[in-house]
């Protein structure tokens, strides 16, 4: 009995020392897999793939820089629909507001929950294959409207971009989860800034705005060099004080529609570009959409009229320079 016993425990031993190499092993193949599937990710791949008759990745919100949201995949159709089952299933480990749309690249996901924790997933197996939490610190989450959501990813060139909801930019290695580099994009500014919408990548830049309109902010869309971090352009929605130089001809344009006497420099004038953001490289422009003011109260931020430019409009900038 003994022999037998000390044989079973041997087996069982071999057997988990098995399980746990076969784990890993999957683990490393689905890393060189995410490694070299979103290297290749970029303005090209992005088209390429909007192009083919079935769509097989889903590489950026939207799924394409047109924002189409419309997938080729057919293999679930009308008639089989009523047989879909569970195969797999994710904890996401949350209990506030998931608003994230999944992309996926060569069948791994990379999907945001609150707080702005991004998880990676193999499609294949429903395994995680890393998870990034950004720390925010849980006693901000009052900032916010409309609860601590993050709205997604970016992928570029073997890294995958989050938005915190503190106002970090972050770039984390694809296979691994690891942090490459890190923006504050809403330093120097005064208001109840945070960020819930997903960046954007457009010519080699990411692109990122802010929410914060409803607290008295000034709303702004920023872009940084996607491998450095390094800031190229930003361009203000609204106006800023009239006393100080304006920082473009945009804004000297948009102070005209304002009126002074309702000091809209002091809540900020609102104009936050929270999340829509759609690109045509033909043309060479990119597509904003801006929030509502703050105030939102039209005749207490501009008592003498005036349409307040750039609020909830859509505003077509230079991708290079903004």
């Amino acid at each position: 009995m003994k022999r037998t016993h000390s044989r079973l425990l041997v087996l069982a031993g071999a057997l988990l020392c098995l399980g746990a190499t076969n784990t890993a092993a999957a683990q490393n193949n689905a890393q060189d897999r995410a490694a070299a599937a979103t290297q290749r990710v970029d303005g090209a791949f992005i088209r390429a793939n909007a192009a083919q008759k079935k769509t097989p990745d889903w590489p950026s919100v939207g799924l394409d820089y047109s924002e189409s949201r419309f997938s080729q995949l057919d293999q679930v159709n009308a008639s089989n629909v009523k047989d879909l089952g569970l195969v797999w299933s994710y904890n996401l480990e949350s209990t506030r507001g998931v608003e994230a749309t999944p992309l996926v690249v060569d069948g791994i996901m990379y999907i945001t929950a609150s707080w702005s924790v991004v998880h990676a997933v193999d499609t294949r197996t429903g395994q995680r294959l890393w998870t990034f939490d950004p720390q925010v610190d849980k006693s901000k989450g009052f900032r916010g409207c409309c609860d601590v959501v993050n709205r997604g990813v970016a992928i570029y060139e073997g890294k995958v971009y989050v938005a915190a909801y503190d106002g970090r930019l972050i770039a984390l290695d694809a296979a691994t989860g690891q942090k490459v580099w890190e923006k504050n994009t809403i330093e120097g500014q005064k208001g109840s800034y945070t960020i819930t919408g997903a960046p954007r990548v457009f010519k080699g830049k990411v692109i990122i705005g802010n929410g914060g309109a409803e607290y008295g902010v000034r709303g702004f869309v920023t872009a940084y060099d996607a491998k450095t971090g390094d800031q190229k352009w930003r361009w203000f929605v609204v106006p800023g004080n009239p006393s100080k130089p304006f920082e473009d001809e945009s804004m000297a344009r948009a102070a005209k529609t304002w009126d002074p006497s309702g000091k809209y420099w002091e809540a900020g004038g609102g104009g936050t570009a929270w999340d829509s953001f759609a690109f045509d490289p033909e043309l060479n422009l990119m597509y904003v959409g801006t929030g509502n003011g703050s105030p939102w109260s039209h005749k207490a931020r501009s008592p003498k009229g005036g349409d307040n430019l750039y609020l909830g409009s859509v505003v077509a900038l230079d991708p290079d320079t903004g």
